[in-house]
């Protein structure tokens, strides 16, 4: 720990305390403290909502008359208690873009409005304006560490003109402004939260920060993966064949599936790029109606895995390699059959493949039926 005018550093990362530092970062904010705390994108200065020594603190380093303050959260499960009902679309991108760079602008009712105000013991205009509120789940640990342990909200603002660091330099704006900085190295972006407001078909982009109109529009698509080894048989069987029935399901070609915010696609946990698909699998599919003509292997990157909503493996081996590149993916990877794996069709003739389309068909029917494309 290193102290720098009246505010105390904290390279948190390098303590061997860190329980015991974030702690402490909470306590402070209970007590009506402010603690510069890093984010993916920049630091922020927080404080809870509604303190009296706090927020006139808070209110300073923003500098400018504007209200109410963005809350942020320690998971997006928490956005219900300031919204309450949401609809579908508020409830797409808080899945998508949560955590994440991204502050968003929802609508509340008016009794709803009250309601939360009540229960907080604040009043509205703290939380709500022209009624709307803006939330923020950050994608840094030490933020959400530290907001997690509130049982009251915490509000974060941007940390002066120092904001991306380092903290000696916020140190020096701030001066007694702040009472405590966990420094965590360079923020991974270094620039403000893109701020959307959620609207009953898609969004407004109020502030172009960290991601563009284009990238939004990119994460909130719905993105299915299929996985085996080298990517040529099964895995873009299962893409084809899924490509294929989806459109008959959407009424559209299965080329006009970008178009409706739906991308299927296919990888190998060991693949090689730029292979073509096996003859067999080519022509089994063909009979489905689906076409792999074109197809060209690839290899699974965590790229793929980031963007992808629903993981569909061909055997158990293929969902470790997927956790092994990203463990939270776990929670959306699955084999493509409930049952176990399904075997690799390679080196046998056509009527194996044929047949292994005809099963396949009935799984990803019955899996499609899981998916929610809203």
């Amino acid at each position: 720990m290193k102290v720098r005018m009246a505010t105390p550093i904290v390279s948190i990362y390098e303590t061997g305390d860190y329980d015991a530092q974030i702690a402490r970062a909470a306590a402070m904010l209970h007590d009506g403290g402010v603690v510069v705390l890093p984010t993916e994108t920049l630091y922020g200065a927080a404080a809870v909502l509604g303190h009296p020594r706090a927020m006139p603190r808070l209110k300073s380093i923003r500098g400018k008359d504007i209200n109410p303050f963005t809350i942020h959260l320690a998971s997006r499960e928490q956005a219900s208690r300031y919204i309450g009902k949401m609809g579908e679309i508020g409830r797409r991108m808080i899945k998508k873009l949560w955590p994440g760079p991204v502050s968003l602008v929802f609508e509340v009712p008016a009794n709803r409005r009250a309601e939360v105000a009540r229960e907080l013991d604040v009043s509205e205009d703290e939380i709500y304006a022209s009624g709307t509120i803006t939330l923020r789940c950050p994608d840094h640990i030490v933020a959400t560490d530290v907001i997690a342990r509130s049982e009251k909200p915490i509000l974060l603002t941007m940390a002066g003109q120092s904001a991306h660091g380092p903290a000696d330099a916020i140190a020096d704006e701030l001066n007694d402004n702040a009472d405590l900085i966990l420094d965590a190295g360079p923020t991974r972006f270094a620039r403000p939260s893109t701020i959307l407001k959620v609207k009953d078909r898609g969004f407004d982009m109020i502030r172009a920060g960290v991601y563009d109109e284009r990238i939004i529009e990119r994460l909130l698509r719905t993105t299915i993966l299929f996985i085996c080894s080298g990517n040529t048989c099964r895995s873009p069987m299962a893409e084809a064949i899924a490509r294929s029935g989806l459109a008959r399901r959407l009424g559209v070609g299965p080329d006009e599936l970008e178009n409706k915010g739906v991308t299927i696609t296919s990888a190998g946990a060991f693949a090689l790029p730029g292979a073509k698909a096996t003859p067999q699998a080519v022509e089994a599919v063909k009979t489905l109606g689906a076409d792999l003509s074109k197809h060209r292997s690839r290899p699974l990157t965590v790229e793929l895995i980031h963007q992808a909503d629903h993981i569909y493996a061909m055997g158990r081996n293929h969902a470790l390699a997927v956790q092994a590149l990203v463990p939270s993916a776990a929670e959306k990877t699955t084999t493509l059959d409930p049952a176990g794996d399904i075997d690799d069709p390679i080196g046998g003739d056509l009527s194996l493949y044929q047949a292994l389309a005809g099963e396949m068909q009935k799984l990803i029917d019955r899996r499609l039926d899981e998916v929610a494309l809203a």
